[in-house]
């Protein structure tokens, strides 16, 4: 599984989720502390307060400790409309890409997918995320 955040620019941080295991609060809390850290880190002078994070309905998202979480690291979260799927950026931008790049195509294990998928996600331009956002 990919699990991906980016912003106007590109990709801020994305997990290749091992095989079988589910995003539950913990898994998503240590998600959301390396997306805080890679923010810091690579997105200088915009952490916390220009930094607005939007993700589908999800119900590990509403998880009280999510919740604590995210507001005790100043998130500003921007909840998506129930029964709205056409709102996820990712659906727009990186699964078609995606899609019709490794269509076809066979690989030997998974770690041969899992590279290939990374050298797709890091050639989307820059020009591909704004066009995204403004759809």
């Amino acid at each position: 599984m990919l699990v991906s955040f980016f912003d106007h620019k590109g990709i801020v941080l994305y997990e290749l989720i091992s095989q079988g295991q589910t995003i539950n609060q913990q898994c998503y809390l240590e998600l959301l502390t390396s997306l805080q850290e890679s923010v810091r880190r690579n997105i200088h002078g915009i952490w916390p307060h220009k930094w607005i994070l939007h993700h589908d309905n999800a119900p590990v998202y509403d998880v009280l400790t999510v919740c604590e979480f995210l507001a005790k690291k100043s998130f500003t979260k921007l909840d998506q409309p129930h029964y709205s799927p056409d709102l996820a950026p990712c659906d727009i931008l990186h699964f078609p890409k995606l899609k019709n790049a490794l269509n076809g195509k066979r690989f030997a294990d998974i770690s041969d997918i899992q590279c290939n998928v990374k050298t797709l996600l890091r050639g989307i331009q820059e020009n591909d995320f704004q066009d995204c956002f403004r759809q």
